[in-house]
């Protein structure tokens, strides 16, 4: 029996048609890549994970707000009040904060017209010029509050300022008529507050009787480093995290000598490496741009020390701001830097610590990237049909 040969399929298989086919096949997807359908439009659908067991892929409509000087007004207010806010709080609970002796803290008991009794008071002591590991003079508060003191015994003075410590002194010498007590602090121990981070000594500052402001805990501990970020400073306060900003605060007017610390706080000095911003996409070079000294970092200043943009092959109109560190859905800013008026809204975008600045590529550009992936699998395909002839 005689099978007639499918003619298609004889065409087909032809090594032209076979390479007519290859090369047709190739253009098609270099004009995708070309194409404008790729760009970013007003609301893109971006895939948040990958599908499993034949599910679909959760997917994310993410709106683009164009910046304008709307845009920009609106998120330097926000940015301004967060840390008023956080300033207006601080200020608020530290209104009226006053010393209150702690166990730890070294207490000068005198009572007057009774010299007998300083050779009880170890600040009576005199042996020589003190030395740094001696024990400081005076009565030690103990871990329960208390305080041993001749012909009064144990009193209670924990939690209590030294007026009032004095009052409890006085009253508990009940062997002496009409007494005369002084009560001072002789050694700050029971309340202290630790500085970490961009500064030059850091470490345990304590708290005296004079109470230490944000301004006065930076400069004990040496002053902020160059590398420090005046702009995220971060206080913790048991469960509590404010966020405060110098540079916003001195721009409205408000002093940090009023935020007053409290025992147990926690100060953080960031670093302006942990504020980066990434640049990449097509710049000069992408980078990892850091925020002004202070603290400060414009969209114009992070294309500035990444080259700015790249002018063979960069699209100016599409430039793009990524925000979402941490949260679930991401924020992304569009900017048409064609006009060179435009770089005047970019120096006012101010970015914020791991945002992602974006530039994409023009239509030229993505179709010979794309061609160079194929290249490879044209030529391969060339060579096979040669060598089947």
């Amino acid at each position: 029996m005689n099978i007639r040969p499918n003619n298609e399929l004889v065409r087909f298989q032809s090594p032209l048609w076979r390479r007519l086919s290859l090369a047709g096949f190739c253009l098609s997807l270099a004009a995708c890549a070309a194409s404008p359908g790729m760009r970013m439009t007003d609301k893109q659908t971006l895939p948040l994970s990958a599908p499993r067991d034949g599910a679909p892929a959760q997917a994310l409509n993410v709106p683009i707000q164009e910046v304008d000087v709307d845009l920009v007004n609106r998120m330097r207010e926000f940015d301004g009040s967060t840390s008023l806010r956080s300033a207006e709080l601080l200020a608020a609970a530290n209104q009226n904060a006053a010393y209150r002796i702690g166990p730890g803290d070294v207490l000068q008991i005198t009572l007057w017209d009774h010299p007998e009794l300083a050779a009880a008071n170890p600040a009576g002591q005199t042996g020589g010029a003190p030395r740094a590991s001696d024990p400081a003079s005076g009565f030690v508060v103990d871990q329960k509050g208390n305080v041993q003191f001749p012909y009064a015994g144990s009193i209670h003075v924990s939690d209590m300022t030294p007026a009032d410590a004095q009052v409890a002194v006085t009253r508990a010498l009940t062997a002496f008529h009409n007494p005369q007590v002084t009560v001072r602090i002789a050694s700050f121990r029971s309340q202290q507050v630790y500085v970490e981070g961009e500064v030059r000594s850091p470490g345990i500052q304590p708290i005296n009787d004079v109470p230490m402001t944000l301004v006065d805990a930076v400069d004990r501990a040496g002053g902020l480093q160059p590398t420090a970020d005046s702009s995220r400073i971060e206080l913790m306060r048991g469960s509590a995290r404010y966020v405060l900003s110098l540079t916003s605060l001195l721009d409205k007017g408000i002093n940090p000598a009023h935020i007053v610390l409290e025992n147990r706080d926690v100060l953080r000095v960031m670093s302006r490496e942990d504020s980066g911003v990434y640049v990449m996409g097509e710049v000069t070079r992408p980078t990892l741009a850091l925020p002004l000294r202070n603290g400060s970092l414009s969209l114009g200043d992070a294309l500035s020390q990444a080259g700015s943009i790249n002018s063979n092959t960069a699209d100016a109109a599409q430039v793009f701001v990524i925000r979402g560190h941490g949260a679930s859905k991401p924020d992304v800013f569009h900017l048409d830097a064609k006009s060179p008026v435009a770089m005047v809204l970019a120096n006012e975008f101010m970015l914020q610590p791991k945002d992602v600045v974006y530039v994409d590529g023009n239509g030229l550009v993505r179709f010979n990237r794309v061609l160079s992936l194929l290249l490879p699998a044209i030529n391969a395909g060339m060579t096979g049909v040669v060598l089947a002839k």
